[in-house]
């Protein structure tokens, strides 16, 4: 299933976001610790590469994320030319208090009651800019909700004498090239429930989680995932999942029918709230894995 999903606003969006590039010193680029590589908006590298701007990634949510895969994440995105990768939770003070000093080494020319250290917030929809920039001001200054693209414009706030910060809409690109991109994002609801099937993005979280994560998963249900390796019957999808959910639940419709897209559901909340446990949909090692597939797929329908 291919998703995309671009609101009408995030077109300004982006177009102010440009404009405002020219005047800040670093780009806090948040990111859900879970899917930072597809939840990377090419747009926003593209920008601050275009005003040669350094980044200060931060893998937010790592409260729920898997640590290994966090780990390996932050080698990988230290190793970047301009970017320094932090892994932290935005909803907790004490890590919050460190955003400040990231930032004032990617740009220590500034920083000065003369020469404010600026800093915009930027990433796509749902990651949590809003609380961090909540955090860092200590009182609720920009509106935080648990739906995508609940900024639609930017704010700017002065942290102290010597630092500026703007928070900024949650900005998608006009297209998710990658199909599991899509998927990894609405399941950990950063794209419109508008845009995609409930069912059919439940299915796909259940795939990972049944490969990946199949202690976790009995731990949440109670029911055991057979491994065929073990010779323990055949193997299971995630569709098997989303129904075996239901049946553990006791989720019927009316005609006695199990109730697939509410079991669906229970499924992507349980994940996006950190029920399940310490989970992450994709690693540089998956990631790459996934490039090597696609390419080819790629050129021969451009060629076509």
């Amino acid at each position: 299933m291919a998703i995309q999903w671009f609101p009408g606003h995030m077109t300004s969006a982006r177009k102010k976001a440009a404009e405002t590039m020219e005047r800040i010193d670093v780009v806090i680029e948040v990111l859900d610790a879970r899917v930072p590589a597809a939840g990377s908006n090419p747009m926003i590298r593209e920008l601050r590469e275009h005003r040669q701007r350094p980044c200060l990634k931060i893998l937010n949510k790592t409260d729920i994320a898997d640590p290994v895969a966090t780990k390996a994440w932050l080698d990988h995105f230290n190793s970047q030319k301009g970017v320094h990768a932090a892994a932290l939770s935005c909803k907790k003070p004490g890590d919050v208090t460190k955003v400040p000093g990231l930032c004032l080494k990617l740009a220590p020319h500034r920083g000065t009651p003369l020469k404010p250290l600026r800093m915009m917030i930027m990433g796509i929809p749902n990651v949590g800019k809003s609380t961090l920039m909540n955090a860092l001001l200590k009182r609720r200054a920009a509106n935080v909700g648990d739906e995508p693209a609940v900024t639609k414009s930017q704010q700017s706030f002065d942290l102290n004498d010597h630092m500026t910060l703007i928070d900024t809409p949650g900005l998608m690109w006009p297209k998710i090239e990658h199909d599991s991109d899509g998927l990894m994002l609405a399941a950990s609801h950063s794209i419109g429930r508008n845009a995609v099937i409930d069912e059919e993005v439940a299915a796909f979280l259940g795939d990972i989680l049944i490969k990946h994560y199949p202690a976790l998963v009995t731990q949440r249900y109670g029911f055991h995932i057979p491994s065929p390796l073990a010779g323990e019957g055949a193997a299971v999808d995630g569709f098997h999942l989303i129904a075996a959910v239901a049946k553990k639940r006791g989720y019927r419709m009316r005609g006695g029918e199990f109730d697939l897209e509410k079991a669906a559901l229970a499924l992507l909340q349980d994940y996006r709230g950190g029920v399940l446990g310490r989970i992450s949909l994709e690693t540089p090692a998956s990631r790459e894995e996934m490039l090597k597939t696609a390419r080819p797929q790629q050129a021969t329908s451009e060629e076509q």
